[in-house]
């Protein structure tokens, strides 16, 4: 594995730990201040909300692997397609994985359709999506800065030729 490799995995899985901090606190401050529930339906298991959350933060890291060891260094640019994609398909895993687990958990195949609509349609599905997008964004302005760089990141007084 190169050094722009290393990086890259080295700043994809900080970047992953922060997105799952910030979709956790998101969930509760959009719920605090819209006095709503994260998931309304009562007789969902208690392991439906963090199996949503964890799927996408998994997909995350992994696209965020997908764009960091991809291709080759010289051709990092920011990626803003890639994060709409990121974004658009961590709101979907979110919403997917939690009407598979209701569904499931009640055993009626209907409350996968109403389950499903009822996400689409709260702020916290689309809170998982944007903040996704977000550091996906932020991710590859890191890598796209660091082009042209080669072994560890240096402080300033270590750039004394320079």
């Amino acid at each position: 594995m190169q050094d722009y490799q290393k990086y890259a995995t080295i700043v994809a899985l900080f970047a992953t730990m922060l997105y799952g901090a910030l979709v956790v606190a998101a969930l509760g401050l959009i719920s605090l201040a819209t006095n709503l529930e994260v998931l309304p339906e009562t007789d969902a298991g208690p392991l439906v909300g963090p199996s949503m959350v964890g799927g996408a933060v998994i997909l995350v890291f992994v696209m965020l692997l997908i764009l960091g060891i991809g291709g080759p260094a010289a051709r990092e640019r920011v990626a803003v397609g890639w994060a709409f994609l990121t974004g658009l398909c961590a709101l979907l895993i979110y919403v997917f994985i939690g009407a598979l687990l209701y569904a499931i958990d009640t055993g009626a195949l209907v409350d996968l359709l109403i389950f499903t609509y009822a996400q689409l349609q709260s702020p916290f599905a689309w809170a998982t999506g944007i903040l996704a997008m977000i550091v996906t964004l932020v991710y590859s302005w890191i890598l796209a800065a660091r082009v042209g760089e080669h072994g560890r990141p240096l402080w300033p007084w270590e750039r004394r030729g320079e």
